[in-house]
């Protein structure tokens, strides 16, 4: 047990330190963007003097250095600052709302990209299971080829084109489900669920593939096993064999696949989100870029790298935990 704890203690230490290197990269990439907020908001015909208050007010003429050691000893502390346009908006009309911050403008929107991840999962993972189990037991018959090939196609395919795809089927064609996904605080869970259903949809399609082929695949390894022959000559059935014996142990690789694949869920949404016009941290990171919110921006990316992270390091310590060969090193 004490190997197994080190182990942990080590992935948890490469994590920080990887969150550590990412929020110098991410503070680097925002800050190269061309443009900043000053110039954005006064316009092309800004005198150099206005655009020079409003960084000075902004803190955008002190040097790169200060800037990050400021922003990351405020992320520490919970802190994740203030938002440019907000508190631009809040200056200009004379209110404040307390919606300034970073934090105040991020937290509805996360919750409901974390809503629309738990949707997608919940469709995602016991479909791409299932397909996986029926494809080895079912491998090179017809039933195992159409699957791969409708898989692999939807894997291939980008996202914005499943997503039209799915909206001329099942908005346009066949209204089904709504086209635009405004949901709102306070709205019922039928409703804020019917209005999430194409972009769930669509990520289902994108991420089923590879749970699936690794469902599949860490299935089919381990049929050539003594112990799986030995239950086929007890006269167990092919299915008995699979669930009882072989998926137990194939789980390893295939919990490492589903974490990876929600981990995409929370940090890959972007797109979804925008042609959905869904309310999620994806589409409050791409309107953040156009305006130039640089706390916004860097506080998004701050926060898809260690959803990434955390996922990766959860399926890491199950899979550790899951392997006996890795929980006893030699």
């Amino acid at each position: 047990m004490g190997s197994v704890l080190t182990i942990i203690l080590q992935r948890l230490a490469l994590g920080l330190l990887t969150l550590l290197i990412v929020s110098m990269v991410i503070f680097t990439a925002v800050n190269l963007l061309p443009g900043d907020f000053a110039e954005s908001i006064l316009g092309q015909g800004a005198t150099p003097e206005a655009v020079a208050s409003i960084r000075a007010d902004l803190g955008l003429d002190q040097p790169p250095v200060t800037r990050y050691f400021q922003w990351l000893g405020g992320v520490l502390r919970g802190d994740l600052g203030t938002s440019f346009a907000q508190a631009n908006f809040a200056s200009f009309t004379g209110t404040d709302s307390g919606a300034t911050t970073v934090a105040a403008q991020i937290a509805p929107r996360f919750a409901n990209t974390m809503f629309l991840a738990m949707v997608t999962a919940a469709i995602a993972v016991p479909v791409s299971i299932t397909l996986g189990i029926l494809a080895a037991l079912y491998r090179n018959t017809v039933f195992d080829r159409a699957t791969n090939i409708f898989t692999l196609s939807s894997i291939s395919s980008p996202e914005f084109f499943l997503a039209y795809i799915l909206i001329l089927f099942l908005a346009v064609l066949n209204p089904i489900f709504p086209s635009l996904s405004n949901i709102f605080e306070g709205m019922a869970f039928s409703e804020r669920l019917e209005k999430s259903m194409l972009p769930a949809l669509t990520l289902t399609l994108v991420v089923t593939a590879h749970m699936m082929r690794m469902t599949r695949a860490a299935i089919i390894n381990l049929l050539a096993s003594p112990y799986i022959e030995m239950a086929r000559l007890k006269g167990l059935s092919p299915m008995r064999v699979i669930v009882k014996h072989a998926l137990p142990n194939a789980l390893a690789p295939i919990i490492n696949v589903i974490a990876l694949n929600l981990a995409y869920l929370i940090t890959g949404v972007v797109v979804v989100e925008v042609v959905f016009v869904y309310p999620g941290i994806g589409q409050l990171f791409v309107d953040s870029v156009k305006i130039r919110d640089i706390p916004i921006v860097q506080a998004s990316c701050l926060i898809f790298a260690t959803a990434f992270i955390l996922l990766n390091l959860t399926a890491d310590i199950m899979s550790i935990l899951s392997n006996p060969r890795l929980r006893h090193p030699k």
